[in-house]
């Protein structure tokens, strides 16, 4: 494969940011960075515009690889080393110049930074590190930064790339090894959970070392309800064997080796890996920057291999209680290459499936459901026409109706159509009288979804069989026009969006 070189920034951009949109582990939020005398930019979290593109991209990011060259050949990857496609590759220079020209037009407020493997990981990752390292300190850039550990790079350069960036992810790719074996032969579970564990450990070792409890500052995207998924007596029960080839042992959120202290503090000698030594300021050990200060998140593609619904969100809620992500992805498979082992090209993208396991997710981080609780192994998928809280509470109608005014917060919270601040607004309200449906409509719950699962002073708001296919089929066709939204967004093309179409980049 040639690197094509003598092009246009203007043609790097469109080819690399084109490669970049199926990488959906993307999102601006976690960090609270003012700004800087002498620096451009901040990443104090109102600065960073949380807008997203049909399909959950975000757009206030600059989203490119550094390479779409790649070394392996991972069968469902557009730029796998077998497939025939104009490889090319940004400098370091080029990359911070395409950030602050960009930033300075208000295009974007800050950097996602991928990439193929280019030679080997440790080159990439060299690459890598010299991009940010040039934009933190030559150009002054104090603004948001995301960026792609490389599995099998030294760990000095992922240690430089997370003390220079906000956030960092790994992608998991694939939530069972033998799946990941089929379709990436080139990777292994245990090279890609070895720099998760790696980052997670120096997280919570920093915390130590400025004087905070790594438990109470774990991810507070999370909401830690009782008996959430963060409590330590479900964490204990978690197996050891939800991810095949998993790294280490089992370790408890808030508990951190005395390793894990000693790799917030970079080494005094650490090396090279190739021709990028680490800066000074990097090895010294008054270093000042925190070490990936929003956390570290990953990605997971469904429908390319055959598991269910079940074994993902097994594997989310074992990734969030072991490694203290602050996000699971989910991308739903775009069939674009051609071969025995993956859907037909014809197959559409589960796109549906994927927006219902993002609301699973949010139950898991919010609602403090349990993995077990949402699905089991006798039906281990979700009904896609219905939002996983309305599936769960048809699973269980022996619980209910809910007497809206004697009912505790946990259960309040778990019935469709309302959320934490209603379930929240409706305890509070409770306390000065009692409450009917006019009153739950003004607090904000959707009624069309809880009256079919909850009364007011023992009434229903109508005469409602709480029979399962019933209430299945009014909840379907309530949802009718949203899930055909959902599934028709991506039917037009699979076009990167672009904010800078008007733009003429000069080369």
């Amino acid at each position: 494969m040639k690197v094509v070189s003598d092009i246009s920034l203007q043609e790097k951009l469109h080819i690399l940011a084109d490669a970049a949109k199926y990488d959906v582990a993307c999102t601006s939020s976690g960090v609270d960075r003012k700004g800087k005398e002498g620096y451009l930019g901040n990443s104090v979290s109102c600065g960073i515009c949380h807008s997203f593109a049909s399909d959950g991209r975000c757009i206030s990011l600059l989203k490119i690889l550094l390479t779409n060259h790649c070394i392996y050949d991972c069968k469902y990857c557009i730029n796998r080393s077998s497939n025939d496609v104009v490889r090319t590759a940004f400098t370091p220079q080029e990359v911070c110049q395409l950030t602050i020209e960009f930033y300075k037009r208000n295009y974007i407020e800050g950097l996602f930074l991928s990439s193929g493997i280019w030679k080997s990981p440790a080159y990439t990752m060299e690459q890598i590190c010299q991009t940010l390292y040039l934009l933190r300190t030559e150009y002054k850039f104090n603004g948001y930064i995301h960026v792609k550990a490389i599995p099998g790079a030294p760990g000095e350069l992922l240690s430089a790339a997370g003390y220079l960036a906000d956030r960092m992810s790994v992608n998991l790719e694939l939530p069972t090894g033998e799946g990941l074996k089929k379709l990436a032969p080139n990777k292994s579970h245990k090279t890609i959970l070895k720099p998760m564990r790696m980052i997670t450990d120096t997280i919570a070792g920093h915390r130590l070392t400025i004087g905070k409890s790594a438990q109470m500052e774990r991810s507070s995207s999370n909401r830690y309800l009782e008996n959430s998924i963060f409590s330590a007596a479900q964490t204990g029960q978690q197996s050891s064997a939800v991810l095949q080839g998993s790294a280490g042992r089992q370790q408890i959120p808030g508990e951190v080796s005395s390793a894990a202290a000693e790799t917030v503090i970079m080494p005094e000698n650490p090396g090279t890996s190739g021709n990028f030594t680490l800066p000074a300021e990097l090895r010294r050990r008054d270093w000042k920057r925190p070490f990936a200060p929003a956390g570290q998140s990953t990605q997971m593609i469904i429908g390319a291999t055959p598991e269910s619904d079940y074994h993902l969100l097994k594997t989310t809620q074992h990734l969030y209680q072991t490694y203290d992500l602050k996000r699971v992805f989910f991308s739903a498979y775009v069939p674009l290459n051609e071969d025995s082992a993956l859907p037909a090209l014809d197959t559409p993208a589960p796109l549906l499936r994927e927006h219902r396991l993002y609301q699973a997710d949010w139950l898991l981080r919010f609602y403090g459901f349990q993995a077990d609780e949402l699905l089991t192994i006798e039906r281990p998928n979700f009904n896609e026409q219905l939002d996983p809280k309305c599936d769960w509470a048809l699973r269980h109608l022996e619980l209910f109706p809910v007497e809206i005014n004697r009912a505790p917060y946990d259960m309040i919270l778990r019935i469709p159509g309302i959320g934490p601040k209603s379930a929240m607004r409706i305890v509070q309200a409770r306390r000065h009288g009692t409450l009917d449906f006019p009153h739950l409509k003004r607090i904000g719950v959707v009624l069309k979804r809880a009256h079919y699962f909850i009364t007011c002073s023992g009434k229903m708001m109508y005469k409602t069989p709480i029979e399962e296919q019933y209430i299945t089929r009014q909840l379907v066709g309530i949802n009718q026009k949203e899930n055909w939204q959902i599934m028709h967004q991506r039917e037009q093309s699979f076009r990167q969006m672009s904010l800078f179409d008007d733009f003429q980049m000069q080369a």
